[in-house]
């Protein structure tokens, strides 16, 4: 569905270079710290910035070369662009409908009406949660191939991320060949959602893998000098200095906990990974 390969863009103080997929069937995470480069990615991948080398295919074909038909099968929700707050709610179902020939309005009224959201109220009026739902709503119901959500839970609460991951469990279930790829900095999130994800620090990429791989054989190893000295570091890929001595990650947990029984060993989720890699050292 995406294939980026080299893609790269340079600002000051910031240089992008990086390359990814997101395959059909699958949701694709992207996660990283605010500033990291994700909406750089979006946006090179929409064909709203021109990047300064490499490429970004969309179904197979150059970003800038997508017609208005490949265009209608995407759905999108951008970190920083916003509904224009003058329409109504039901100023955006005339839109939608102007705009894409798939555009399900049943199934938006429906989510407006799951959601609380008044046909005749103002969307500089909603509340930031509902603004979120809204955006989301208006990316699922034209029946597209392919999401790209970059930041869709950003700044909501616990209840509202959960109605929008829901939401985009849903559509996946729908079309088997369907796609997403998401970003947050709400890593956490994307644990429960994602099949796999890629994570990226200062425009670059430091690790793709599948999350349930990541959960189930990843782990931080919390070692004191003597224990860190002992240690058969093949299998560690970042250690950090701390107080007590080293954390490690490693994609090894079983081997550590047959072979380093007495060191304490736990299970890492996302949060910890990013830390890890983006302020741990290579072993």
């Amino acid at each position: 569905m995406i294939r980026i390969e080299g893609l790269k863009k340079n600002y000051p103080g910031f240089a992008l270079d990086v390359s990814l997929e997101v395959r059909p069937g699958r949701i694709t995470g992207l996660i990283g710290r605010n500033g990291a480069g994700k909406s750089t990615v979006f946006r090179s991948v929409l064909n709203l910035i021109r990047p300064d080398g490499g490429c970004a295919e969309v179904f197979g074909k150059p970003a800038a070369a997508l017609t208005e038909q490949d265009r209608q099968a995407v759905g999108t929700v951008l970190a920083d662009a916003f509904l224009a707050g003058i329409y109504t709610v039901g100023d955006t179902e005339k839109i939608m409908r102007a705009a894409y020939r798939e555009f399900d309005a049943k199934a938006f009224r429906d989510g407006c009406a799951g959601f609380g959201l008044d046909p005749k109220k103002k969307i500089s009026e909603l509340s930031t949660g509902l603004k979120a739902r809204l955006k989301v709503l208006c990316a699922l119901t034209h029946r597209a191939k392919l999401l790209l959500l970059d930041e869709p839970t950003a700044g909501l609460d616990v209840l509202a991320r959960d109605e929008i991951l829901s939401m985009i469990r849903d559509y996946m279930e729908q079309d088997e060949e369907r796609a997403v790829l998401i970003s947050s900095h709400i890593s956490r999130d994307l644990e429960t959602l994602c099949d796999d994800f890629y994570m990226i620090h200062d425009g670059r990429i430091l690790l793709h893998e599948d999350t349930d791989r990541v959960l189930s054989d990843y782990a931080i190893l919390k070692a004191s000098e003597e224990q860190y000295a002992a240690l058969d570091r093949s299998h560690l890929l970042r250690v950090k200095k701390e107080s007590f001595g080293w954390s490690c990650l490693t994609d090894q947990r079983q081997y550590y906990m047959e072979n380093y029984p007495e060191t304490v060993i736990e299970k890492s989720g996302l949060d910890e990974l990013i830390l890890l890699m983006a302020k741990g050292d290579a072993v």
